[in-house]
């Protein structure tokens, strides 16, 4: 097997990972969809085949190495995880053989993630408050990613604040269409991922067309602009999805937040809770 051989990504939630892998020289396909978070390089160094994660987000990652056939030897055995920082690449495992067929896992954000009490800031360029879907919503609130997640229904073109200080840790911008026609649109939301220094982090989503207006790595302040609202991806209309998340573990979960609204403090019910990892 030919050194930096890129093997596929494992999928995990919209907006949680990448739809597809890509290879190790960045070709895409005629449809790139969604960009990747890692890259799994498979090394055959002749005297044994050595897996690497690469990260390609300017935060943590959480990655667990399996295969997809017959478990090879390996060390440490298979599955195997590791957390590979911002850009970083780490050495997952030593597998026995090179012909393995293997699976890599990607989760955004440090398992370590410890949140504190803060205050949100009104994320939304606009003094109206119509909120079209909060916790716990029926239509698409119900999962683990985004249970405490709060649709801010706003014309497309309002500007996007940032809530919080904190470091863009992904930032996806290509997508032009939106609608319910497939939840195949979950993945083609535009979008950005805010990381705190809590290891906590705020998703912005269904930005517009061209709405995104920061870059992965740059440093952003609270009540900064970071985009523009819109309707892209898996969307009934023009709004802004919000989420607060933290990786716990191969998994992501939503958080309640405490956010200032045009007229004082916003208050949400608490959601139900899911089912069970």
């Amino acid at each position: 097997m030919s050194a930096g051989r890129a093997a596929a990504l494992a999928l995990l939630a919209w907006l949680a990972s990448a739809a597809g892998a890509s290879a190790s020289d960045g070709t895409r396909g005629p449809d790139p969809g969604p960009a990747p978070l890692a890259l799994l390089h498979v090394v055959d160094r002749g005297h044994g085949t050595e897996a690497w994660a690469e990260n390609l987000l300017a935060g943590p990652i959480e990655v667990v190495l399996r295969a997809t056939g017959a478990v090879p030897a390996a060390q440490p055995a298979l599955p195997a995880r590791a957390t590979v920082p911002a850009r970083g690449r780490v050495l997952v495992a030593h597998i026995a053989r090179a012909d393995a067929e293997l699976l890599l896992d990607v989760v955004p954000g440090h398992p370590g993630a410890r949140p504190r009490e803060v205050e949100y800031a009104w994320p939304l360029g606009t003094r109206a408050l119509d909120v079209g879907q909060a916790w716990g919503g029926s239509f698409s609130h119900g999962d683990d990613e985004n249970r405490h997640a709060v649709d801010f229904a706003v014309p497309e073109g309002t500007p996007v604040l940032a809530a919080r200080d904190g470091v863009v840790m992904q930032a996806e911008g290509r997508f032009g269409g939106g609608g319910l026609r497939s939840a195949d649109g979950m993945a083609r939301a535009n979008f950005i991922r805010i990381l705190h220094e809590d290891g906590t982090m705020a998703v912005y989503a269904h930005l517009a067309p061209g709405g995104v207006q920061v870059r992965a790595g740059e440093r952003v302040r609270r009540g900064q602009r970071i985009g523009t609202s819109g309707s892209t991806g898996y969307s009934g209309g023009p709004h802004l999805h919000f989420v607060l998340q933290a990786n716990r573990g191969m998994r992501l979960v939503s958080l309640p937040f405490r956010m200032s609204g045009p007229g004082g403090i916003l208050r949400f019910s608490d959601a139900s809770p899911g089912p069970g990892p």
